[in-house]
């Protein structure tokens, strides 16, 4: 038997969110005390192995393993023959220039600066693409410091709030460099291996469970299409008579999000015996 391995992240922001969701996917992970460097599940016919996040898309890209999960950033920094396949929705996060005022304002500014940054690879990919002739300098960590010690003119950094760029006495400049977020990857221009496609029919369906809800509801079969208006579901909603006459029960698929907001517009049409529930797993 074929089995399809996959690169997880060991530590860091991404670890434990990409374990929540592959356990959501039905698939075994490691227990509390995270020793574990290889997981094998053979009832899925996975085996796992846990990684630097750096390092994933440089496995990936290389063949040892067949498909990994990373971040955005990471995957374009290593310079790896890999590709994202899936967008999996956590550890979103802004890649963005920053500077002490008055040093530029934006990327036709930074002619002969230096860039301080721990994303070197993407970073001299982005000047390049752009005909900007900035130094790259490449540092481990801690870049917010690299102004202030006179290392660098500006500095390109993962950005979420912007508290600890302000506090080293810098501000955002210019437009983001990238948007980034946790991707599942596999080797550029490769046949999937075998397992793949389950692997993301599977996350998917963890996906589209954290973006939904079930909503049940009764109302008079005169309103129906009122109604369906409002829940349309992923293809339309599933309509079932009532043994009380004139009234229909409905299900259907409703954003998250929306949910509540829904439940007060069918309420104001005249329905009633309003359910939410959680969806656990799905395919669509």
């Amino acid at each position: 038997m074929t089995v399809l391995r996959i690169a997880v992240p060991n530590k860091g922001s991404l670890a434990e969110p990409s374990a929540e969701m592959l356990r959501e996917a039905g698939y075994r992970q490691r227990g509390d005390d995270g020793r574990e460097l290889v997981l094998s599940d053979p009832e899925n016919g996975v085996e796992f192995f846990f990684l630097r996040p750096r390092d994933i898309a440089v496995y990936v890209g290389s063949g040892t393993l067949d498909v990994g999960i990373t971040g955005r950033d990471l995957l374009l920094d290593s310079g790896a023959d890999a590709e994202e396949l899936l967008s999996l929705g956590f550890a979103r996060s802004t890649f963005r220039f920053a500077a002490r005022p008055d040093t530029a304002t934006d990327l036709s500014g930074f002619d002969g600066l230096r860039v301080a940054t721990s994303y070197a690879g993407l970073l001299r990919t982005y000047l390049s693409e752009r005909d900007v002739d900035a130094e790259v300098i490449k540092l481990d960590g801690a870049v917010e410091t690299a102004v202030q010690l006179g290392v660098a003119d500006i500095v390109a950094d993962v950005v979420e709030t912007g508290t600890t760029l302000r506090q080293a006495g810098l501000e955002i400049v210019g437009e983001p460099i990238l948007n980034s977020e946790a991707v599942l990857i596999g080797r550029a221009g490769a046949e999937p291996a075998p397992g793949t496609e389950q692997l993301k029919r599977r996350i998917e369906g963890v996906l589209v469970a954290r973006r939904y809800v079930m909503m049940d509801y009764d109302i008079r079969a005169e309103r129906v299409e009122e109604a369906s208006a409002l829940t349309p579901g992923l293809e339309s909603p599933t309509v079932s008579p009532l043994h009380r006459e004139g009234w229909v029960a409905v299900r259907a698929m409703v954003p998250r999000d929306r949910a509540q907001r829904v439940m007060d517009e069918l309420w104001q049409i005249g329905a009633r015996a309003i359910l939410v529930t959680e969806i656990v797993a799905c395919r669509v």
